[in-house]
């Protein structure tokens, strides 16, 4: 082609490609002089590869199995007897309503949420008749999920709280207690603590050493509390042991932070599973709440929860919870900005329903009723099979999960041997168990104890 065919196009292309050629020179002489390649930020050193998450990678190993007799008690979700997920029937009759209202729609929602599941949430934890909501004394903010409701908890605290002594501000948290606690709390820079809890001498709560733990812990520290059906252990305290933990707190000037998530499917009665809570609040407490929808509505993948700060009785009380949740909603609005709306909605509209509540009600004994059975069930096959050891804390733990009291190693040649797949902990979820699988998981679980003797 001769110079005078030669468009403008060509000439800018040309000139184009000769840039970008002079640039990648410049990349490779650089690389050259260094010996290595370009470098990254993120190196191995600087982001090093983090493990796999253990519940969520047992999950993934029991779909692998192709085990005909495989028995998943490891995720916390309930199960009917034929181990299919089970919608709640007043959830169901709820996502009916909703689809059919003309005004549904996708909008946002306020930054706090519905506030018709807000206000009710409330009603729900604290009492219908409760003085700290008469009061205008509490703030509730909806959440993701019980998980969201903590997090939100803990960065409050992180930012804001004051502790009366200065080594104070630290969360003391159960040994053990749920794993994402943990995580949830040294994620915000809280400094993280413990006290004790389970006996693996008795299967049942160290009182003696939780109490004296949280009696020497400095003035004004954060104590995080299970409400009612503890996990991992399935391990309550009394309503004595709660009235003296609270006489305690009070003395010590601790800061009461309750994590409530299966309020109603622990012993099927909503008023009982709330009970410690309110004895706190009765005792004058300014605390938080971390409220959760998934275990008591099934709504696992909605997220639906609420996060509640109850002001203590005072002139100054309502002035102290707006100034708390103006800061919240700045908190949540740099982070989710809003909460999701469905499973809000299906909630709200059974907690604000006298028909759909009293629905929910009898559902919610429905799936205790049946953990009650699968305990009974799992200790009476075990006694019958004369398995070595006491097994009375089957029946003594409450709620979704119980802590067997199996090692790592029988855990493991559970797995191996008979795919059962559990945490290493010994923790099973009693909603896994069924009149199917019962009698096979107490012979499997007799096998590796007798093998241990």
């Amino acid at each position: 082609m001769s110079a005078a065919n030669i468009t403008k196009s060509q000439i800018g292309q040309h000139d184009a490609n000769n840039r970008l050629g002079q640039i990648q020179g410049h990349m490779g002489s650089a690389d050259s002089q260094n010996g290595a390649p370009i470098s990254t930020a993120f190196s191995a050193e600087v982001v090093p590869q983090a493990p796999e998450d253990p519940l969520f990678g047992l999950m993934a190993a029991y779909k692998k199995d192709t085990d005909s007799k495989k028995v998943d008690l490891g995720i916390g979700a309930y199960r009917d007897d034929s181990a299919k997920p089970w919608v709640l029937p007043v959830v169901k009759q709820a996502d009916d309503l909703l689809r059919k209202d003309p005004d549904l729609n996708h909008e946002y929602l306020p930054i706090s949420g519905l506030a018709d599941f807000t206000s009710a949430s409330q009603k729900l934890i604290l009492g219908k008749n409760s003085p700290a909501i008469s009061d205008k004394r509490v703030v509730t903010l909806q959440t993701v999920s019980g998980t969201g409701a903590v997090h939100l908890g803990a960065a409050f605290l992180s930012k804001f709280y004051t502790p009366y002594t200065p080594d104070a501000k630290a969360i003391y948290v159960s040994s053990p207690t749920w794993a994402n606690h943990n995580q949830i709390i040294t994620n915000v820079h809280l400094p993280l603590k413990t006290y004790p809890y389970f006996s693996k001498q008795t299967k049942g709560l160290d009182f003696d050493g939780m109490y004296s733990t949280i009696e020497q812990a400095p003035s004004s520290s954060i104590i995080l509390l299970h409400a009612c059906a503890h996990n991992p252990t399935g391990v309550d305290p009394t309503q004595d042991q709660w009235k003296k933990l609270a006489h305690l707190m009070r003395q010590k000037r601790h800061f009461p932070f309750f994590d409530c998530a299966y309020q109603g499917f622990a012993s099927g009665s909503l008023a009982t599973d709330a009970w410690a809570i309110n004895h706190f609040v009765e005792q004058g407490f300014e605390l938080m709440i971390a409220q959760s929808y998934a275990k008591n509505f099934g709504l696992y993948g909605e997220r639906a929860g609420c996060f509640h700060f109850v002001a203590a009785p005072s002139s100054s009380a309502q002035d102290e919870a707006a100034r708390v949740g103006s800061q919240l909603a700045i908190l949540q609005r740099s982070e989710i900005s809003n909460p999701p709306a469905y499973g809000a909605r299906i909630a709200s509209l059974i907690l604000n329903d006298e028909k759909l509540f009293a629905q929910w009600e009898e559902d919610l004994r429905t799936m205790s009723g049946r953990i009650k059975e699968m305990r009974k069930a799992l200790k009476e096959h075990l006694v019958r099979l004369e398995t070595p050891g006491s097994w009375e804390h089957i029946t003594e733990q409450i709620g979704m999960f119980s802590f067997t009291g199996l090692d790592e190693k029988q855990v493991a040649r559970l797995r191996e041997e008979s795919h059962v797949y559990m945490t290493k902990n010994g923790r099973i979820s009693m909603a896994g168990l069924n009149t199917g699988n019962v009698e096979y998981f107490a012979k499997a679980v007799d096998g590796v104890v007798r093998e241990s003797q």
